[in-house]
This record gives C-alpha cells, sequence and structure tokens, in this order.
C-alpha cells in the first residue's frame, strides 16, 4: 500500500501548530509519509509577527520522509488556499490527506486514511475520507466501526484525484439548484444549515470551500466515509480561530484502537438512522418518527427522478 502524501494549511496560530505536528508525529506512518505545508501570508501588520512564529515552528519540524514548506507573501484565505494546495499535491500524487493547523489525531489516523483510501479507490460512491465524527446515539445494533455521511469531513481528510476533479469551485449550476425544493430537500440530509451555508457562499458573504465540497459529494450522489469513534479533535474551538467561535460542542474523545475493520466494497451501506441523528447534531432538528420517513421517502423520490433524467436523454 502507498501512502498518501499529507498537507497541512497553517496560518498564525504557532502554538495550535506546534500541537497539531506532535500529534501527527506520535503516527508511526508518518516517517514514512511526505509532508506538504502552505503557510499563508498575513492580512496586515498585526499578523506578522504570529505569522513569523508559525514558520519558526514549521521549520523545525522533523520525522516525517520529506518536508516541503510553501510560504506565501500575500493572504489567500483558508478557501483559496486550500482549493490551491490540494489541486497541486493530489494532482502529482492521486491521493491527498489533508489537516489544518488546530487538529489533535489519534496515533493511528495515519493508518485508518491509508487503509480507507486503499479500501475504496475505485468505489466513486466514497468521494472523501473523514477523520473528525461529533458524539452520536448511535442506532441500536449498529455494529460498523465506520458509515457513510451526507455531509463532507473538514477536520482531517482525504481523497483522490478523480474525485477532487469533479468539484465546480464556481458552482455554475447554482441557480438551478437552490430554485429546486426536492434538490434543497436532499442536499440538506446532512444537516438544514447546508443550504443557508451555501446561499451565505454564493452570496459572497463568506468564504467557505468545505460547503462547495459538500456540493460536489452531493451532485455525484456519493458520500463521506467516517469513523464512529473520532480518530480526530479540533483546539481551534477556543476563540483563536478565524471561522469558528468559542464552543465545546464538538469535543470528542479521541479513538486510539490501532486497527480497524473496514468494510469491503461489496458489505458498504448507507445508514439512515445513523445520518439523521448527525444531521441532527447539527441542525437540532427533531427527525424522529414521520419526520424521518418523509425525509426517506425524498430521498427515493429525488433519485428516481435523477434516474429517469439520464434514461430520457
Amino acid at each position: 500500500m502507498s501512502l498518501a502524501p499529507i498537507i497541512l494549511f497553517v496560518f498564525n496560530r504557532p502554538e495550535h501548530t506546534r500541537n497539531t505536528v506532535e500529534s501527527l508525529k506520535r503516527n508511526p506512518l508518518a516517517a514514512e509519509s511526505e509532508l506538504f505545508v502552505f503557510s499563508d501570508g498575513p492580512r496586515d501588520q498585526d499578523d506578522e509577527a504570529a505569522v513569523a512564529a508559525v514558520r519558526a515552528v514549521i521549520d523545525a519540524v522533523d520525522g516525517f520522509k520529506g518536508i516541503t514548506v510553501s510560504r506565501r507573501s500575500a493572504n489567500r484565505g483558508l478557501a483559496g488556499s486550500v482549493i490551491e494546495g490540494v489541486t497541486a499535491i493530489v494532482r502529482r500524487y492521486g491521493k491527498v490527506i489533508v489537516l489544518e493547523d488546530d487538529l489533535q489525531l489519534s496515533p493511528y489516523f495515519l493508518n485508518y486514511m491509508n487503509e480507507a483510501l486503499s479500501r475504496y479507490e475505485n468505489d466513486q460512491r466514497v468521494f472523501s475520507i473523514g477523520g473528525y465524527t461529533p458524539r452520536l446515539d448511535i442506532p441500536e445494533g449498529y455494529d460498523q466501526e465506520s458509515f457513510l455521511s451526507y455531509r463532507c469531513c473538514t477536520w482531517g481528510w482525504a481523497t483522490w484525484r478523480d474525485r477532487w476533479d469533479k468539484a465546480d469551485w464556481e458552482v455554475k449550476d447554482f441557480d438551478s439548484f437552490i430554485g429546486d425544493k426536492k434538490a434543497v430537500e436532499l442536499f440538506n440530509r446532512g444537516g438544514d444549515d447546508m443550504s443557508h451555508i451555501f446561499k451565505l457562499q454564493m452570496a459572497g458573504k463568506i468564504s467557505s470551500w468545505a460547503i462547495r465540497w459538500d456540493y460536489a459529494h452531493f451532485r455525484n450522489e456519493a458520500y463521506c466515509f467516517r469513523p464512529i469513534s473520532s480518530l480526530v479533535g479540533n483546539t481551534g474551538n477556543d476563540g483563536s480561530g478565524v471561522h469558528c467561535r468559542e464552543t465545546n460542542k464538538f469535543n470528542v474523545p479521541l479513538n486510539t484502537q490501532p486497527t480497524f475493520v473496514i468494510p469491503a466494497q461489496e458489505e458498504l451501506s448507507l445508514d439512515e438512522e445513523i445520518n439523521r441523528c448527525f444531521a441532527t447534531f447539527y441542525d437540532g432538528r427533531d427527525r424522529s418518527g414521520v419526520a424521518s420517513v418523509n425525509n426517506t421517502l425524498s430521498m427515493y423520490r429525488g433519485r428516481l427522478k435523477r434516474w429517469l433524467a439520464r434514461l430520457l436523454k
């Protein structure tokens, strides 16, 4: 199994960056992995000292097969940095593992990501691999260690070139999508907040690569493969980040088991009940009883509509 290169995006938080790198180095596969660091430039003079401190941390990093650092003089912002950085590396290597500067990683995070990348490389239902999962009420009787999610993961994730290249970062069909009530309902299976975030993105009020990556999953009828027990924690919800407010909602215990049962392609299936719990975590809407039945019916109506449209072309 060839190991995927690791991309780390950093900006102006030296202590968060140091902690992320140290937790990554505790992975046994780190020493066999290539690390690519993208250091964004300062927004203004107030950022210069912190950006310089981050770069000093990065310059001292060792413990990887190879380390390549790209230092930007201007500020690209997280969305621009992620889209450009992932595109450059995934087109060179065919697959990538992606991190930001505020993550706490299980010592076996890289094992999980590389095993899943290898297992699902040819399964187009899986658009990405996620390392983070919030605390969920797992349905009784569900005995798998992972699940397929409608919502992509941004805190420690991985993908392949052929999936990444399918993303339309301009979202040229947004107007037709947002005017289709059923399509919006299906998109929101990952949480009702998704379409709201999407509208803000397309109105230029926020800059999010993630919601557009979510949409690429949706348009390709694909999913994010996630662990039931999270392999990633986030330390950036302490008020220090640009995009995250202070909260402990997303705190999780780290999964430190050394081996994983990753289903074969023919055994991999979508569990709607877990996804209803997952969506409720993000938007708070009750999906039990009649509501869950209606959501499931809407999903199948949407799939039938798209199948008939392709058949009649």
